[in-house]
């Protein structure tokens, strides 16, 4: 399940990074290190904590002592169908020591990094629909042009059914977090580092079954809301799975997963893209809307509306909950000191802001 090269899952829930020849590896567990000291009182790298996996130190196996490696927070463990995108952020790839061939080696793997300011170096999404992951490497990042960049992230938030905007949206409230920690330091530069994308593919199933329900076609329920006063748009991401031939219908609905990241103590801002895929089956079509569409809350108080209540009269309540979605800052072989912003990644990170928002408005 790990989503790089190299990294190894620990079953205590951890992940163990290889440490990378001198200076690359030396330098990125020196900065873990300044990051986690437990003396540190600088806000701006206690704030900075808050975008990384949490750090363990270090460990080698009894059998390689002179292996050593990173023992970082496994940030998709608690996910049930993780889906997860590697985005390297940045103007440059390569850092100001760099020698002139490596310069021109990392350019030439992606020339647009400049303009664009960022690149995909994969992506791994789970399809409900044919319940399986599709995998994306490096070349298809780099196959991307200003043209395409857009379509080609938003292929990360489509889980095979709909575009995922609710996790859209919760991206980029993450990505600018992290864009105003940057705006506000001028202590640290980062070069060929990147942002960890994780998003939960599943529906974290709850089956409810309706069949002893009496759907309700010719009683009124008043606009939004369901029996109990649960209002509909609470319920993000409830596919309906299956009916039965006896018409039976299974709802499989989103559960929250509980927050695992100790730092998220700031509670998210409400999400103002609810959404609600629906997919219904039955030999016996006349009965059941049949439907794979994707309606988004400000549809749904429209024509909508009676039609959903046919499928979902009784829904269990559900707390109003934003996406679950994490966005971690990692890889920091080439993390410089610096006495100014790093203009580069905030031009990165800005410009991945905008696509996310035009993939969002669209």
């Amino acid at each position: 399940n790990a989503s790089l090269l190299g990294i190894l899952q620990h079953p205590d829930g951890t992940v163990l990074k290889q440490l990378q020849p001198p200076p690359r590896g030396p330098r990125e567990q020196e900065f873990y290190n300044k990051v986690y000291d437990s003396d540190c009182c600088d806000r701006i790298l206690l704030e900075l904590r808050e975008y990384l996996p949490k750090y363990f130190g270090v460990w080698s196996p009894p059998t390689a002592p002179n292996d050593t490696y990173l023992k970082l927070e496994d940030v998709t463990r608690k996910f049930n169908k993780p889906c997860i995108m590697d985005v390297k952020i940045g103007q440059k790839s390569y850092d100001p020591y760099a020698s002139a061939e490596k310069i021109q080696q990392q350019v030439s793997k992606y020339p647009l990094m400049e303009e664009i300011g960022f690149l995909v170096l994969g992506m791994r999404v789970y399809h409900v629909s044919s319940d399986s992951y599709e995998t994306q490497n490096q070349h298809y990042g780099r196959s991307l042009t200003k043209e395409t960049v857009k379509d080609g992230i938003s292929k990360f938030f489509h889980s095979g059914y709909c575009l995922r905007k609710d996790v859209v949206a919760a991206s980029i409230q993450k990505v600018e977090k992290i864009l105003e920690w940057f705006e506000g330091q001028t202590q640290l530069n980062f070069y060929a580092s990147s942002l960890l994308f994780v998003y939960e593919g599943s529906c974290q199933a709850t089956t409810v079954r309706l069949s002893d329900v009496t759907l309700a076609e010719k009683r009124r329920v008043p606009k939004g809301l369901l029996s109990g006063g649960d209002v509909l748009e609470y319920n993000n991401n409830i596919h309906v799975i299956n009916s039965t031939e006896n018409g039976k219908i299974e709802a499989s609905v989103g559960k929250g997963l509980s927050k695992f990241y100790a730092l998220h103590k700031k509670s998210c801002s409400k999400r103002h893209h609810s959404q609600l895929s629906l997919k219904v089956e039955n030999s016996e079509q006349d009965n059941v809307w049949k439907s794979s569409t994707c309606i988004t809350q400000e549809h749904l108080n429209g024509n909508v509306l009676p039609q959903l209540e046919k499928v979902f009269y009784h829904m269990p309540a559900e707390p109003k909950e934003s996406a679950k979605v994490e966005v971690r800052m990692i890889d920091f072989a080439h993390v410089f000191p610096s006495n100014t912003k790093d203009e580069g990644y905030i031009y990165g990170l800005k410009n991945l802001i905008t696509v996310l928002q035009n993939i969002l408005d669209n």
